[in-house]
């Protein structure tokens, strides 16, 4: 039977308006005045008060990912469950490929992790961690037959995905030839390894320190050279992935005032968690919220640069970088030496609300909000119009939000395989209502779980939308 979502106000990319949306099967089948929908063989779902918005896309995920030792704790199972409860509905995970692997082999490994236990529809970009003719003839084949349009790049981890800047050149020029996006993890590694031993060298080992030898002047530098090396490959498409640092964005925007296919996306972690607050806290508490680049510090002008960022769209999409580790026997790792404490945070079931909240703040209008967690990165990585947005002929992902509901964040009631949340008791003013992914319900207004690992299909992605 034919789903009618009556009484709510629909949020898009144009803003907010009155309309009922039927779904029919598995996409949206038309949108209608208030009223004007058909009356009988219909469910009827009613979501007067509340925003209906496109499912999120959260375009960077680490479900599984092999990182220092361990392995990231959420599955696919687990961490496309929590996405959905938190009304995300498309991630876009990385396959990885080292330095000496076959680039198909990599890929073939995470889709052996994904397929049959997603619970919402994903993708893959793919980590070139060696870049040579093999992985290069690699990157035409995975843009002509995956769907596979995007390819991530370290300038940091020496020894595990690094690539110099000549690699790097080469990798851009084949993007530039085939249509396909760079994706920059954009930190100078060399220099901050050896800030690294010298910092372990005078017995300064606590977490904090991660982030002290991770400056802000070590991420501009490596986003600015990354830029530069994209504009030397005819102006190669480039997305600054987790952007922490206002001398970053700076170099962006004026990339982008100068036209360029430069792009960037930062996460909920750099709009709200500090360097003193969080992994400054005390004893060997900071490793929760150890992740790259690093949190910043709170005196400093980056969290309300960032909060700009997004308002003038220099700052182009919010992803969480979800690549979660327990406290216990994982962050551990790093006892007495943080450079072996695992990286990263998870928040793929949080970043709708946390985004949200900065509309409530006053940061964002909500047309903003729906374009940083949904139809942006749906744009920019070959999804949209299936993805990203309300209206006939797509998917029908929809979230019914309710902006009079309250969340509070916890990890005893959140839905990630992690033993701590770096939110630890957020109050959120707005509420995932009830989350569709392809026309089946997930989530409920009571919190009640419908779904089921296997329902997420993979997403063969076209070229961005966005390129000139």
């Amino acid at each position: 039977m034919a789903l009618l979502i009556t009484g709510g106000t629909v949020v898009g990319p144009t803003g907010p308006y009155a309309a009922d949306v039927l779904v029919d099967g598995e996409t949206i089948a038309a949108l209608y005045s208030p009223g004007a929908g058909p009356a009988d063989g219909v469910e009827v779902l009613d979501a007067a008060g509340k925003y209906v918005i496109p499912g999120g896309v959260d375009v960077h995920t680490h479900m599984e990912l092999p990182f220092g030792g361990t392995f990231a704790s959420d599955t696919f199972d687990t961490g496309t469950k929590a996405a959905a409860f938190g009304g995300t509905t498309t991630i876009i995970d990385f396959a990885v490929q080292r330095a000496g692997e076959v680039v198909g082999d990599g890929l073939a490994a995470w889709h052996a992790k994904a397929q049959g236990n997603c619970h919402v529809d994903y993708g893959f970009h793919m980590i070139i961690g060696g870049v040579d003719d093999e992985s290069l003839k690699a990157m035409d084949s995975l843009v002509a037959t995956e769907g596979i349009t995007s390819f991530k790049l370290f300038m940091a981890y020496p020894g595990v995905f690094y690539s110099d800047d000549g690699q790097i050149l080469r990798a851009m020029q084949k993007a530039r030839d085939n249509g396909a996006m760079i994706m920059m993890h954009a930190e100078n590694g060399i220099a901050i390894d050896v800030l690294i031993g010298q910092a372990l060298a005078r017995g300064e080992t606590d977490p904090i320190h991660h982030g002290l030898t991770r400056p802000a002047a070590l991420e501009a530098e490596a986003t600015s050279r990354a830029i530069a090396l994209a504009g030397v490959a005819a102006d190669c498409p480039l997305y600054i992935v987790h952007l922490s640092a206002s001398e970053a964005l700076a170099a962006v925007a004026t990339a982008r005032d100068a036209g360029r296919n430069v792009f960037a996306e930062t996460c909920p972690q750099y709009l709200y968690l500090t360097l003193e607050d969080q992994l400054g806290a005390p004893g060997f508490e900071g490793a929760k919220w150890v992740c790259s680049t690093p949190l910043r510090g709170k005196h400093e002008p980056h969290r309300a640069d960032l909060w700009r960022g997004l308002r003038t769209n220099d700052l182009a999409v919010v992803s969480t970088d979800h690549c979660p580790f327990c406290f216990k026997d994982q962050k551990e790792l790093g006892l007495g030496d943080f450079s072996k404490i695992p990286n990263g945070i998870g928040g793929v079931e949080h970043r709708v609300d946390l985004v949200y909240q900065g509309v409530v703040d006053g940061k964002l209008s909500l047309a903003r909000w729906v374009e940083t967690i949904a139809t942006t990165p749906a744009r920019m990585f070959g999804l949209y119009p299936r993805k990203g947005v309300i209206a006939p002929g797509s998917d029908a992902d929809i979230v019914v939000y309710d902006p009079a509901g309250r969340t509070t964040i916890s990890a005893a009631t959140h839905h990630m395989n992690m033993d701590h949340s770096a939110y630890e008791g957020f109050e959120i003013t707005g509420k995932v209502d009830t989350v569709l992914s392809r026309g089946t319900v997930l989530v409920t207004d009571d919190g009640t779980y419908h779904g089921r690992a296997g329902h997420g299909r993979y997403l063969r992605r076209g070229l961005s939308d966005y390129l000139i």
